[in-house]
């Protein structure tokens, strides 16, 4: 018995162990931590707005703050890290962010606020290009997809707690924001201290020639039996422009066009929320807050469940072609059908949040070990800069065009999706990291094996 548990096995084949949850456990904190901070800004604005005097462009400015940090840290942290290593920027994001987040209590002038919610964003950027990847290249194949796809809860669960934290500290006198704002650097420190001591990717050591090193973190942590031989040491080197190139250019408009076709249209529907929860008849309180933030979780993990059962490719395409009908359906019909409109929103939402799951699963997927940070780095910079375009183009097309035709136009931009998957989306399922990474569409190419022995 003990010569068959000791049978050599591949690292992609090895049983899910503490190592694992442990590693998902870190990374997962960085998705707690984003939901939480995006949350709870607009509480914070609400007193913030009289005590600084804001004007509506500073207001939209430190809304939109967190985002653009997202953008430019998952930009560039993630290219950093294909050179210097996933574990230097894993703990190097969450010192950014705790800093950050602690000095938004002293912060004087909107500007000041600005600049540090920026810095919490680029931390948060550069741990999702990371953390996605890190978690991706121990993860087992059997287990990736659930492990990947549990990111969308554990942010939902973020955003729900802000919620909560906004609701009851707001009222704790005008000051209060500044509590509600700093608070973040308590998650975000607590994950900080638990990720010292975080080994490297062996599959990127793999990746620079550094096979002793490799082979000592992944028998340490997953046992002397297992073995690393789908990784090959890479010849040239990897720049960012390659992503572009004949190699990778197909997997990085799939990655990034379905990621932002997604994210538009998620955003948008929470910018539509006040006339929708209008047109239902309810109002924005706490209660209603509650109810739907909790159609968020079934929805995400109901997400959990479609992506182990379902293709990847068939639930994505499925996914944009139910959610483009809602939003058309939605565009169609008369305000005083207000059954409808609701069942269409529930629907809506609950889908969306379950199909949310596949971002963080496709980029990590998608691209080989060489250009895996830059990759997802790449498409998750693109999905908070089209989000962010979008919601802010949203007001002026429902000034020009009205509610139904900006709906309908949210309806087109999941049709894209589909198509763009439809066309590019690859099947990844059941592969291996080595093997889910590879473009059938591009000519095969020679690799050297690396034994193990």
């Amino acid at each position: 018995m003990q010569q068959l548990t000791q049978q050599a096995v591949r690292m992609d084949d090895v049983p899910l162990n503490r190592f694992h949850l442990k590693i998902a456990g870190l990374t997962f904190g960085a998705h707690f931590t984003d939901g939480y901070v995006l949350g709870v800004i607009g509480f914070a604005i609400s007193q913030i707005r009289p005590q600084m005097a804001l004007t509506p462009f500073q207001e939209g400015m430190l809304g939109s703050s967190a985002l653009l940090g997202l953008f430019l840290g998952s930009l560039l942290l993630g290219w950093i890290s294909d050179y210097i290593g996933r574990q230097k920027i894993f703990c190097f994001s969450f010192v950014v962010i705790t800093l950050a987040s602690a000095a938004q209590f002293f912060a004087t002038t909107p500007e000041q606020l600005f600049w540090l919610r920026v810095l919490v964003g680029f931390g948060l950027g550069g741990d999702f290009a990371v953390g996605h990847t890190m978690l991706a290249e121990f993860s087992p194949r059997k287990h990736r997809g659930v492990l990947l796809g549990s990111f969308s809860v554990i942010w939902t669960v973020g955003y729900v707690a802000a919620g909560f934290a906004g609701h009851f500290m707001t009222a704790l006198g005008p000051e209060a924001w500044r509590w509600l704002l700093s608070s973040s650097a308590v998650p975000a420190f607590i994950i900080l201290l638990m990720r010292i001591g975080t080994p490297e990717s062996p599959r990127w050591l793999m990746g620079k020639g550094r096979r002793a090193q490799a082979l000592d973190i992944v028998h340490r942590h997953l046992g002397p039996h297992v073995l690393l031989i789908d990784e090959a040491p890479v010849a040239s080197r990897q720049r960012f422009f390659s992503l572009f190139g004949p190699k990778y250019r197909r997997r990085t408009a799939f990655n990034s066009l379905f990621f932002v076709c997604l994210v538009i249209p998620y955003f948008a529907i929470y910018t539509f929320l006040p006339s929708i929860l209008n047109v239902m008849g309810l109002d924005q309180s706490f209660g209603t807050d509650l109810l739907l933030n909790g159609l968020l979780i079934i929805g995400a993990l109901l997400g959990i469940v479609l992506t182990q059962i379902c293709s990847r490719r068939g639930f994505l395409i499925g996914a944009f072609v139910f959610l483009a009908a809602c939003l058309a359906l939605m565009s169609l019909l008369p305000g005083s059908f207000h059954i409808g409109l609701i069942a269409l929103f529930a629907a809506f939402t609950l889908m969306m949040s379950a199909v949310s799951n596949l971002v963080g699963v496709f980029p990590a997927e998608s691209f080989p070990t060489e250009v895996r940070s830059m990759g997802v780095g790449f498409a998750t910079s693109m999905s908070r800069l089209g989000s962010a375009i979008g919601t802010a183009m949203l007001p002026l097309s429902i000034v020009h065009f009205g509610m139904p035709v900006t709906t309908g136009i949210l309806a087109l931009i999941l049709v894209v999706g589909a198509i763009v998957s439809l066309a590019w989306a690859p099947e990844t399922k059941g592969l291996t990291l080595v093997d889910a990474a590879h473009d059938p569409h591009q000519r095969p190419e020679t690799h050297a094996v690396v034994s193990a022995e």
